[in-house]
């Protein structure tokens, strides 16, 4: 990947665009998860790619958040985020959708695995109550969006109706 500062980020959830970036600070963002798996990159800011198409990134690692839950594919920085904040735990499997395999994180070398000690310490919710708010913005634009259907159906009927009318008194 180039080097030039002609790479751009375009957020999932607001459709903000960040940039133009070198590919290494990209690259640098998908360590530290601040690159999610919706989120889309650029290097003309015409052609969009979502991020985890890009083998470069490094976004490899599916997270089973629960049984019928997934998050990804996310770098590995991601999954010690999930970790630290306590959304998942040792016993949490990860696919490596390069390779398919399946591993436990107590088994990934150089992830931190919350001890006893650190469970009595208070952690960040940021990411469950990110979700909730997405979900709940999702429900306001469904609802919002039903509205809109609403009323162009009865903009529709109301046409329909002086067409009709129209069409009778041009046949007179």
């Amino acid at each position: 990947m180039e080097s030039a500062p002609t790479w751009y980020l375009m957020k999932n959830e607001d459709g903000s665009i960040f940039g133009p970036i070198t590919f290494e600070q990209l690259h640098q963002w998908a360590l530290d998860a601040q690159v999610s798996p919706l989120d889309k990159i650029s290097s003309d800011e015409k052609t969009w790619a979502k991020a985890p198409m890009v083998p470069e990134l490094e976004m490899d690692y599916l997270i089973e958040v629960s049984p019928d839950q997934f998050y990804g594919p996310t770098t590995i920085g991601a999954v010690r985020e999930f970790l630290q904040i306590g959304e998942i735990n040792a016993e949490t499997p990860i696919t490596n959708c390069r390779d398919g395999s399946i591993t436990l994180i107590k088994d990934i070398p150089g992830l931190r695995v919350r001890s006893e000690e650190d469970e009595a310490a208070p952690v960040r919710t940021s990411i469950r109550i990110n979700l909730q708010q997405r979900v709940r913005d999702l429900e306001e634009a469904l609802m919002e969006e039903r509205r809109a259907r609403e009323q162009a159906e009865h903009l529709v009927e109301r046409l329909e109706a002086k067409l009709s009318e129209i069409t009778r008194a041009a046949s007179l």
